[in-house]
C-alpha cells in the first residue's frame, strides 16, 4: 500500500519509533476527520471511507473495502475517529517503511484488526488478505505463520503472534 504523492498526510508530524502521531497532530488528524465526516455522525461509512482511501492510497476497492470491515472493530458499519487513527498511523507507517514497528508497537491493535471473525485467532486466510497493509508479501505471511504456530492449529493465538511481531521487528531492524 502506497500514500499518494500531495495528500494532506505527508504534512503530519508522525514519530517513526513509536508510530504514532504528536497531540497536536492528532488535534490536526481529527479535524480532519471531522471534514470527511459530511454527515455529522462522528464517524464515516463506507461510501465515505471508500473515497477518502481511494484519494490518499494506490488500493483498489477490494482492498478498501476489505480494509474498512477490518477497521470497524464493533462491526457498526462505521469508522469512528479511534479507527482512523489507527490507519493513519498503518498509512504514515508505510510512508516511513516502518511497518514491522507499527507491529511491534502495536500487537493488540494489529491482532484485533486481523482477526476478521472474532475468533481470538487468525488462521493464514485472514493474515493472507490483510497483509498488504504491512506490504508483506503472500509467500512471507506463509513463512512466517508455519514459524510461529507453536500449536501447530493451522492459527496464531495472540502469544503466537505477539512472538511474530517481536522477531519480524528485530529481524527487520538488522537489515
Amino acid at each position: 500500500m502506497k500514500l499518494r504523492k500531495g495528500v494532506f498526510f505527508h504534512n503530519l508530524d508522525f514519530d517513526t519509533n513509536h508510530c504514532l502521531f504528536s497531540l497536536s497532530n492528532t488535534r490536526v488528524l481529527f479535524e480532519y476527520f471531522c471534514l470527511l465526516d459530511v454527515h455529522l455522525r462522528r464517524s464515516l461509512n463506507d461510501v465515505q471511507f471508500y473515497c477518502f482511501m481511494r484519494h490518499v492510497t494506490d488500493l483498489k476497492r477490494s482492498k478498501i473495502m476489505l480494509t474498512f470491515d477490518m477497521l470497524d472493530f464493533d462491526g457498526d458499519g462505521e469508522i469512528r475517529f479511534h479507527e482512523f487513527y489507527i490507519l493513519a498511523c498503518i498509512l504514515l507507517s508505510s510512508k516511513h517503511h516502518v511497518e514491522n514497528r507499527f507491529l511491534h508497537r502495536h500487537p493488540h491493535s494489529t491482532f484485533n484488526m486481523l482477526d476478521v471473525d472474532d475468533s481470538r485467532t487468525i488462521n493464514l486466510n485472514e493474515f493472507k488478505s490483510l497483509g498488504f497493509l504491512f506490504n508483506l508479501k503472500s509467500k512471507q505471511i506463509e513463512k512466517l505463520f508455519s514459524d510461529f504456530d507453536t500449536s501447530h492449529d493451522e492459527r496464531l493465538n495472540y502469544k503466537e503472534f505477539q512472538m511474530f511481531t517481536n522477531m519480524f521487528f528485530l529481524s527487520q531492524e538488522k537489515e
